[in-house]
């Protein structure tokens, strides 16, 4: 029966499943990532059991088959409940058990003995890139993913997309990689669900109002068109918000949300259609070096000779960076979001309020997505959830849109930040001259991903190297070179 329904909120089948294991996701964590099985309103209570079932038969082993990895909250908790407690009171760490790593396929295909350009880590930068790569006439190109497709950065963020930045180099970034999203259903033939909505954010004094006027001159000069807004023009877009919480406002009408885990489906497949090797499940263990150049990449499956090695391992760039003898300025920290149950369909942009950070949008089924960075939160590659973050997420939210306090906290995750001093990303060789750096976006390197992975394929093929590629160098922190970038969110 493969047209039976397994996932009714996702409309899963099993036949879908099918393919799931088929390309090596026998874990329920992974068959979930590739599928969206358990991502609906019951989060996997009427499905869990039949895709368990479903795996089991085709050929997957007890110990694969186990629970969602835990998330809060047990049961559906209204965020006026949550509001009403104090966040100083809660841990920073869930008492839940940590998950377990997702599991091999028996038998995977043996990796390559060499390849000309070998990338590490299979997220948005990695994937984008390879794909870049080949559309070019690169294809001898190998990205190594420790675990599925999804699991890291890539597949826990909200989804936007804002040319809304406070530099011209970004806002140029940010201006290109709206206009490839928006192609990108076409160009690889599956639907990433790209909608324009725009960024609204909120000034809440008058110190942020003036950082708004300055940024929106910025905006215009560049070519965005970005309005300053008074409370009453920003409630002309957004009705339910509370005017008296803020004193100014901008909007970008073109900026967008997407959903992020089609994008690595789409960059996967169209780059394996052009000849490159994609490996999740491949973790690397070590880099050989000869001289100034890295020879080879040693993985837990083997060993690949490679001419160029390229780091994309997001939060993991530091580990990655290590194994060769370079240390990178930049650190890990773990960021959480939310989902709610669904509301009516009300909200047409991603509102962020700019100091706090707080972020929040609204999904097509009409759930409210949002997050808000923790200045307590220590460095470290941590993704279990947190009792605090709910309750310091939802007195943010409550004080600008209090009609959301009826709503209900359905989930909570987690992924990490790729933080650097300034704000902005490492690119291009580092320690070693074929040693390439694609890592250090802090919260927005899916958004920049499109852009920024284009660029540097032209620049690794021999075209015109981007400005962003002498800017954004790991050396300018020995030569003092930094441009911080303030518009982050979170």
């Amino acid at each position: 029966m493969p047209k039976a329904i397994v996932c009714a909120c996702e409309d899963v089948t099993l036949e879908e499943v099918g393919r799931a294991f088929a390309s090596g996701q026998r874990d329920l964590e992974s068959v979930k990532r590739y599928t969206g099985l358990g991502t609906g309103p019951c989060q996997g209570k009427s499905c869990l059991a039949l895709v368990a079932r479903e795996l089991l038969r085709l050929g997957a082993t007890p110990g694969e088959v186990t629970p969602f990895t835990v998330r809060p909250p047990l049961q559906p908790t209204s965020l006026a409940a949550l509001a009403s407690l104090d966040p100083a009171a809660l841990p920073l760490e869930s008492p839940s058990p940590p998950a377990l790593p997702p599991a091999r396929p028996p038998a995977p295909r043996p990796l390559p003995a060499r390849a000309r350009v070998v990338i590490v880590g299979g997220g948005i930068m990695g994937l984008g890139l390879a794909w870049n790569l080949c559309r070019r006439g690169e294809t001898d190109v190998v990205v190594l993913e420790s675990g599925y497709l999804n699991a890291g950065a890539s597949g826990r963020n909200g989804g936007g997309v804002r040319a809304q930045w406070s530099t011209p180099t970004l806002i140029r970034l940010g201006r290109r990689s709206l206009e490839l999203c928006r192609r990108f259903a076409v160009e690889l033939g599956i639907n990433v669900w790209f909608r324009r909505g725009g960024y609204l954010f909120l000034a809440p004094d008058a110190g942020q109002a003036a950082r708004v006027e300055q940024s929106v001159r910025v905006h215009r000069a560049n070519g965005l068109d970005t309005r300053l807004l008074a409370p009453a023009e920003a409630r002309e877009i957004v009705p339910e918000l509370d005017a008296r919480r803020f004193v100014a406002a901008s909007w970008n009408p073109d900026d967008a949300v997407v959903f992020p885990w089609p994008f690595l489906w789409g960059y996967a497949a169209g780059a394996e259609a052009l000849g490159a090797r994609v490996a999740p499940f491949t973790r690397v263990v070590g880099l050989e070096a000869s001289g100034r150049r890295l020879t080879a990449v040693v993985t837990d499956r083997g060993r690949i000779q490679a001419g160029t090695v390229v780091n994309a391992a997001g939060a993991w760039s530091g580990e990655v960076a290590a194994l060769a003898g370079v240390k990178l300025p930049s650190w890990p920290v773990r960021h959480e979001i939310l989902v709610t149950d669904a509301w009516k369909a009300w909200l047409g942009p991603l509102v962020s309020v700019l100091g706090s950070g707080l972020y929040f949008s609204q999904s097509l089924r009409g759930e409210l997505v949002g997050g808000l960075g923790d200045p307590a939160e220590p460095r470290g590659l941590r993704s279990g959830s947190s009792p605090r973050f709910p309750a310091r997420f939802a007195r943010a939210l409550l004080e600008v849109l209090p009609a959301a306090g009826a709503l209900h906290l359905v989930r909570q995750w987690a992924g990490c930040y790729d933080l650097t001093p300034d704000n902005n990303p490492l690119l291009g060789a580092a320690g070693l001259d074929n040693f390439l750096q694609l890592s250090g976006f802090v919260g927005h390197g899916f958004m920049m991903a499109p852009a920024v992975t284009e660029a540097m394929a032209a620049w690794m093929t021999g075209g015109p190297a981007d400005e962003i590629f002498e800017r954004f160098t790991v050396e300018r922190f020995t030569r003092g070179h930094l441009v911080r970038e303030d518009w982050i969110i979170g």
